[in-house]
């Protein structure tokens, strides 16, 4: 399976990536292709709401930077990850941006491989997800009819611990 990462944290070596990279190590295992793409570290624009990908774009965006990559990896993804830091109670903001902007390429209908999805999320407290789980609901697992391969949380001291890593490493592996 040919799986895609979006990982929204600006830590290079921080507690979402060593969840990522647990969950990459499981899932190439078991012989998928993963892509991570640290959203951070690119040039990513908002979504100018000028609505060119639904008119003379033809899904195309009219705004040319780093998410050419991610649209282009999107085409073949059969699993998008979510993943990332919970900043006031969602996502990063370098990560909405990108979530923004995928929707050239999800409206009106979703990638035609893309069936699957999943989130990692990183917090200091157990009780800060809800923003973040009411996206992914609502706009991967809702609107695009993806199919919920689960959420997965670590805060405080689960965050980069042996058992959290193990969690995320078998998940990988769990895929085929």
């Amino acid at each position: 399976m040919n799986i895609l990462v979006l990982n929204g944290s600006p830590r290079p070596r921080g507690n979402t990536k060593m969840m990522i990279d647990a969950f990459k190590e499981g899932a190439v295992s078991s012989g998928n292709k993963v892509d991570v793409i640290d959203v951070c570290r690119r040039k990513i624009g908002g979504c100018l709401a000028c609505e060119y990908c639904h008119t003379k774009g033809n899904g195309a965006c009219i705004q040319k930077d780093d998410m050419q990559e991610i649209y282009d990896l999107l085409k073949g993804a059969e699993m998008l990850v979510i993943a990332s830091p919970i900043y006031y109670h969602g996502i990063s903001g370098q990560l909405k941006c990108v979530i923004d902007r995928l929707y050239s390429a999800a409206y009106p209908q979703k990638p035609n491989k893309l069936k699957k999805a999943a989130m990692i999320l990183s917090s200091g407290d157990a009780d800060m997800y809800d923003g973040a789980l009411f996206s992914f609901e609502g706009d991967f697992l809702g609107y695009l009819g993806l199919e919920n391969m689960g959420v997965f949380t670590a805060y405080g001291m689960e965050n980069g611990s042996d058992k959290k890593k193990e969690e995320l490493k078998s998940f990988g592996a769990s895929l085929i």
